[in-house]
Order: C-alpha cells, then structure tokens, then sequence
C-alpha cells in the first residue's frame, strides 16, 4: 500500500508507474482505492464511473478499469455535500457528516469484497491511499489508509513531497500520530520531487534511517511536465497561465468552481501550436482564438458563478469576434442553452431552474438517472463545425470516441436554427445524431467528453481555428494513445531509476525477476 504524508505529495503518479514497471517485470498488477474523492471520472467498457487516477493506472497495467479498483467514488456538489457514487451507480447525496455517520461505518464489506476479488484475479494489487494516514479527527472511521492496510494485512510504503519543504518533519511527525501497530506497517519511505544534488541531501537520509529504523527506498527527481491525467483540481493552479508563451492559438478554458474532467483538453495542451488557459475573471480571459465551457459537477450554480463574476459579457463580447469559436462540453454544453431545470433537486438541496447562456436553442431537464457510457461514431457529414482536415483528411470522414457522464436530458427546441455534430452509437446501439452547433460553426456544443483524444478531429478542428486566423494549416499531429504508453514508460523508467526495486520486491514478499523483459527507449527522455 503507498500512503502520503499529506494530498498531492505524487501518491496517484507514483502508484501508476508501479503498476507499469509490475507489468514490465511480467507480473499481472492491477490498482486499488477503495475511497476516491475527485470531480475527474472515468468510465468503465460496461459504463460504470470510478475516479480517473483509477481508470490511467489499470492502463498502466495494461487491463481494463472496473469498479472493484475503486468502489467508492465522492464527487462533490456544493460545499459540505457530495454525490456517493459506489461500484460506478450514483447512490446518494450526502453531507460530510451523513457519509461520515451513516454510510462509513457500513462500507468497510463493500470496500472488502471488491479488494479480494481483485486478490484472486491479479498477481500483484497496487492499493493507494489518500490525503495522510495521520489525520486524527477521522482515523476512527477511516477505510482508505491504516484501517485498510490492517485488514488487508499489507504492508506500507510512505512517500512525502520534498518539494514543499519540511519533508523529515512530515514523515517523522506522521510517524508520531500513529498507533505502534499502524507504524510497524511502514517498511519504507520514498522522497519525491528533489531536486538538487542528492549529495547534500544524504546526511538527512541517514538522520531518518538511524531515527526511524525505516529504510528511504528511494529519492525521486523532480519530473517536469508530467502527462498523466490528474484527478485533482490542484494542479489547475499550474495551469492557470498556460504551460508555453508565444503560440499560435490561445484557447481559454473558464474555470468555474465544480470544474470536472479538465483532463478533457490535455490532447490540445500537447499540441505543438496551442497554449491551453484556465481562466476565472474577465480579466484573465483575453483574446483567445477558441473558449470552451468545460463539464462541471453543478452546472447551474457555476452558471450563476459565471454571470456573477462577469465572464458571461465577456464571453459573449469575445465570441461575436469572426474567428473565435465558443464550445460548451457536458455541462459546458448544457450552459450555452436557453433553460435549465432540476425538477428533483438532482444538483442541489431544492428544485431550481435557470436561464442558459442563450447561444443554442436547447433545454435541460436534470433526472435522476446518470448516463455514463463510452461511444463511438464520426462526424456527420452536414456537421457545422470550422475543419480543415488538410490535405489528408476529407473531415466529414473524421472517426471519433468519447464517454459520457452527465444526469441532464438536453432537448433541441428549434432544430431548424442548428445543425447536429457527430454520428454516434453506444456499445451495441443504434447510431444516433449528438451534438448541435450553429450554422457558421462559432458556437457549438456536445455531451462527449475525451472527444479531443480523437487524433485526426482534434488537428482538424485546430486548423479550422488556424485558417479562421489567416494561418496555415499543420498536417501532422500526434498520436494520444501512443502518447499516453510512452508516457507510462517515461515515468516508470525514471522511478526505476531512483528506487530500490529489490527492497520495493522484499517489501511485498515477491520474488523480483531475474531478468527484467523489456529495454528502455532512450526516445522517451529526449
């Protein structure tokens, strides 16, 4: 089990590239985290939905996600309230102090049973923890850190974020809260994000092995840019600004306060022509070629945030701009219509509605059934979306795949004003038309998330933005989901470089492999 001394210390990252370098060395790993708090939501083959950082590392492994790897899924509504999501079905709206009271205490059977399953499946199962083991006020009822290592029986590797400063008086102030049967679990420390010479650091390893009695099993570097999806708002922070200055197009993405799956515009912020934004005020936005309206958790409140802050004149100021598109994904989507009702209270505590963004044609009515299912189809042929497929691709032949995940019905009110986008059809299904935009391709909107991972619609839309600008169009792009194993591997190979993968094997009563059946590409640190 991989624990942190705090949130964000790399515990997600850390516990992927372990699966990956399990997989590497022959074994069958798979995942586990029995309780998941994140807007950011993966949707399983049979369209369950558990927590992305799940949903990459059973990738890493090479398997398809299921809900056993993380059975309990928190998705916060509003402060203080949370969607309880078990085995991908929504189960109730909760307070902290109901899930804490009334549905802990009941959920210790279902977080075991999925665990064992996993157990009798797969060689080895990764369980990863959250935020710290040490937070007295809900150790009591906890089933996600030292609680869970004690009825699994598993023992504890502890990782800490250097970075952040004080890393030997988090982990032996950790250490400290625990019970003596909840610290003879930890068998080894692992440092994360250093940078700097390991040289200066080495009197303060020894300090803590000779204060500890615990091995350091490893100091790993600082890794720049790292490209797996993230589960947690956190690393918007980052992002705010962009990652790179000076490119050809600038696309803005409103940050609104229950933003979910953000990962959605990671295959654009790779993209060697775009700087991808997260914008929270007018003032941030700019003038960027393309705005989206991302999914969010509760669509008519971050729709009131975006009147209230300002945003809406703003973007609609920006948009009546000739080459600038608006694009609304999921609730992003749901926003650009014209009303919004929640007849039962799906998104909040009362039955509200709300006037949309006005910019389609289109009505939502929230239900209490959650679609999450995983498509497939392409671009339809009368579809008004700006492409330029360049000069290999005709677009009205640009295959695409998505999920979705979202409680709201939106219907097209006046279907004569706006053209559908995309032909689409769930696993089995019927083909179907998703997806409405206006006629001049500058306002459209969809329910499909991941659809920017579509290789040949993700450049082609990016050069109809570019052509829009009186730029050239780029006929290559890249490859997401080569992207995303060379990604896996890149992380791997730098942990396997830092790590002591024999005390790592010793730790789990694992026999390490002789022979390791796989070579590195050197390409991956280029």
């Amino acid at each position: 089990m991989l624990q942190g001394t705090a949130s964000d210390v790399g515990k997600s990252v850390i516990t992927t590239a372990l699966c990956r370098i399990f997989k590497q060395d022959g074994f069958r790993p798979a995942p586990f985290k029995s309780q998941n708090m994140a807007l950011n939501s993966y949707v399983t083959e049979d369209g369950k939905e558990i927590g992305r950082a799940q949903g990459a590392q059973a990738e890493a492994c090479g398997i398809e996600a299921t809900t056993d790897m993380n059975p309990i899924l928190i998705k916060p509504v509003r402060d203080m309230h949370s969607q309880i999501v078990v085995h991908g079905v929504p189960f109730a709206q909760m307070s902290a102090s109901d899930y804490r009271q009334h549905f802990l205490p009941e959920a210790k059977q279902t977080v075991m049973d999925a665990l064992n399953r996993l157990r009798d499946t797969y060689d080895i199962v990764l369980m990863e923890g959250a935020g710290s083991p040490a937070e007295i006020n809900l150790k009591d009822r906890d089933i996600v850190n030292m609680n869970l290592a004690g009825w699994a029986d598993a023992p504890v590797i502890l990782i800490s974020d250097i970075d952040r400063g004080g890393v030997f008086a988090s982990i032996v102030g950790t250490l400290e809260l625990l019970e003596s049967h909840e610290k003879s679990r930890v068998k080894g420390f692992i440092i994360n994000k250093f940078r700097g010479d390991l040289s200066l650091l080495q009197p303060g390893l020894d300090w803590l092995e000779e204060r500890t009695g615990i091995p350091v099993l490893g100091v790993l570097p600082y890794i720049r840019d790292i490209q797996i999806e993230a589960e947690d708002s956190v690393v918007l922070d980052s992002l705010r600004h962009g990652k790179k200055e000076h490119m050809e197009l600038d696309i803005a993405v409103i940050r609104y306060p229950r933003i979910s799956n953000f990962t959605d515009f990671d295959a654009l912020s790779r993209e060697p022509d775009v700087n991808v934004r997260y914008v929270t005020s007018p003032e941030e936005l700019g003038s960027p070629d393309a705005i989206i309206l991302p999914g969010t958790k509760d669509t008519i409140g971050d729709l009131i945030y975006v009147r209230e802050s300002g945003l809406e004149q703003a973007i609609h100021s920006h948009s009546e701009l000739e080459h600038v598109q608006l694009v609304g994904i999921c609730g992003g989507y749901q926003m650009l219509g014209q009303h919004l009702f929640d007849p039962y209270a799906v998104e909040a505590n009362q039955a509200q509605e709300a006037v949309g963004l006005g910019r389609l044609p289109l009505s939502t009515t929230f239900l209490r059934h959650k679609q999450t299912v995983r498509v497939i189809g392409n671009v339809q042929p009368e579809h008004p979306i700006r492409l330029h497929g360049g000069k290999q691709v005709e677009p009205s032949a640009i295959p695409i795949k998505g999920y979705e995940i979202h409680m709201g019905v939106t219907e097209c009110r006046e279907p004569e004003q706006v053209t559908a986008l995309f032909e689409i059809a769930h696993a089995g299904g019927q083909a179907f038309l998703e997806g409405w935009g206006t006629s001049d391709g500058k306002v459209w909107g969809t329910y499909l998330h991941g659809l920017f991972e579509s290789d040949q619609f993700r450049r082609s839309w990016l050069n109809g933005l570019r052509t829009a600008k009186g730029l050239a169009p780029l006929e290559e792009t890249y490859s997401a989901q080569e992207r995303k194993e060379m990604e896996f591997d890149r992380v791997a190979a730098s942990l396997r470089s830092s790590l002591d993968m024999k005390q790592v094997y010793e730790i789990m009563g694992v026999t390490q492999p002789l022979e390791v059946p796989y070579t590195i590409n050197n390409n991956l640190f280029k």
